[in-house]
């Protein structure tokens, strides 16, 4: 069962509910407002590897957000 994330429409709160695969938000509610038909979003994930100190780091850099940069933000270069 897959970890969908939700948006509600009223008053702008976002949650994770697991669901049955292809679960709409059609029957849920908001946990914060109780309103009906969340929208479902768009989840972001940070994929991370295991050095070999042991220690994890962002994947396609050594500790920055990628190989163009030194950030740990992409956001800072634009990638």
């Amino acid at each position: 069962m897959p970890i969908y994330e939700f948006r509600c429409s009223s008053c702008e709160r976002r949650f994770e509910k697991l669901c049955q695969l292809g679960e709409t938000g059609k029957k849920l509610t908001c946990p914060e407002c109780g309103a009906p038909k969340p929208e479902r979003v768009m989840s972001g994930f940070a994929p991370k590897s295991v050095g070999k100190n042991g220690l994890s780091t962002p994947m396609g850099g050594t500790g920055g957000g990628c190989s163009g940069c030194s950030s740990n933000s992409c956001s800072t270069c634009g990638h």
